[in-house]
């Protein structure tokens, strides 16, 4: 494996729309959340120890699941947590991570990915991080991977390229045209019908160098906090720095920040059973269904006359589900949930309520 290759993890979301299941002390990126007996971030690193060597795997995280991390992936030191102080976003956590690994290794190519996604074809999914890392070699362009759209889905972001662009590296290679953030069900279909839209993994891959030069050039107030630690990068004095340096940095995603100012931005046509598990309709396209199409996870539950619905309750617990259609049931620790699926957007509202008049103990 090239020793060149990095791998950073973004690991520090707390997961609040699979709320019960998913809580701020355990985070849906630390649960087993398919039953595969390996949980969303262990399967994510699996999947990178396929293109990189485990001492270049960083894992970016708030500070408060830095333990949880190390817990669950044993081969990894210290040294490769990354933590946040404060949550500000992907794209001040992806500056940290290429300035620290930069002063490490300046040749050095960074993945970027999140840590809970689903990738079901993971041969096709390493070969085209090759050809990516391959790309970001030659050049000081961005890459990133798009995933054919199967549908008109308003939960993800969308990537436009530039229709008969082609390269030689690869078929799959265009030039990105426009990023969209989540769009309405009637742009989503238009997006569809279209034909040269994609949907945005959130999976990135460039080398150090020209992530820093375009952070210093479209954001310069975020470049120069991590400017200003050089020298303590993987050393005593890094923490205490940005304990006190990183809270000032703007909240603003990777996109937003860099991807639509960039005009080298290139993006690979992707298909390898993607899912980035945002919503439980996600989940529930992901887990086995039964003959009436139900999703259920829990060794004691009876189903009778319910369909389409997901179930997610612990296997110490009988629950008798009855005459339900399209629902969300899910229960852990001290809470329950019994939601419509089709209003699950509502489950943020439902927990900033209970935070307000139940108690943080409950989220």
């Amino acid at each position: 494996m090239n020793e060149n290759n990095y791998v950073v993890i973004m690991a520090g979301g707390v997961g609040e729309r699979f709320w019960p299941m998913s809580k701020v002390k355990r985070p849906k990126q630390f649960i087993d959340i398919l039953g595969t007996g390996r949980t969303l971030i262990q399967q994510t690193y699996d999947r990178f120890r396929r293109v990189c060597l485990p001492q270049n795997i960083y894992v970016v995280t708030n500070k408060m699941y830095r333990d949880l991390v190390l817990d669950q992936l044993e081969e990894m030191d210290q040294e490769q947590v990354i933590c946040e102080p404060a949550r500000k976003n992907t794209a001040p956590c992806i500056a940290y991570a290429a300035y620290k690994i930069y002063e490490t290794n300046p040749e050095a190519r960074m993945i970027v990915a999140p840590s809970d996604h689903i990738i079901l074809k993971e041969d096709v999914f390493c070969e085209v991080i090759q050809l990516a890392l391959q790309a970001a070699n030659e050049s000081d362009n961005f890459y990133t991977l798009g995933i054919k759209p199967s549908r008109p889905d308003t939960g993800y972001g969308y990537i436009q390229y530039v229709a008969g662009s082609r390269f030689d590296l690869s078929p799959l290679m265009r030039k990105v045209k426009t990023f969209t953030e989540k769009p309405n069900e009637d742009l989503a279909s238009s997006f569809l019908q279209s034909g040269d839209f994609l949907w945005n993994s959130g999976i990135f891959i460039w080398s150090c160098k020209s992530i820093m030069e375009a952070f210093e050039k479209f954001q310069p107030e975020i470049s120069y906090v991590f400017q200003k630690a050089q020298g303590l990068y993987n050393t005593p004095a890094e923490t205490p720095y940005m304990e006190k340096a990183y809270p000032t940095c703007k909240s603003i995603s990777i996109d937003y920040a860099i991807m639509e100012k960039a005009d080298n931005v290139y993006v690979f046509i992707s298909d390898f059973g993607w899912s980035d598990l945002g919503t439980w309709g996600s989940l529930f396209e992901a887990r086995p269904k039964d003959a009436s199409n139900n999703a259920v996870m829990g060794q004691n539950v009876l189903v009778y006359d319910a369909k389409n619905c997901i179930v997610n309750v612990p296997d110490d617990k009988i629950v008798i589900l009855q005459g339900l259609d399209d629902y969300i049931v899910s229960e852990s620790d001290n809470a329950l949930l019994i939601c419509e699926k089709s209003q699950e957007q509502q489950i943020r509202r439902f927990v900033n309520d209970i935070k307000l008049f139940r108690g943080e103990e409950y989220v």
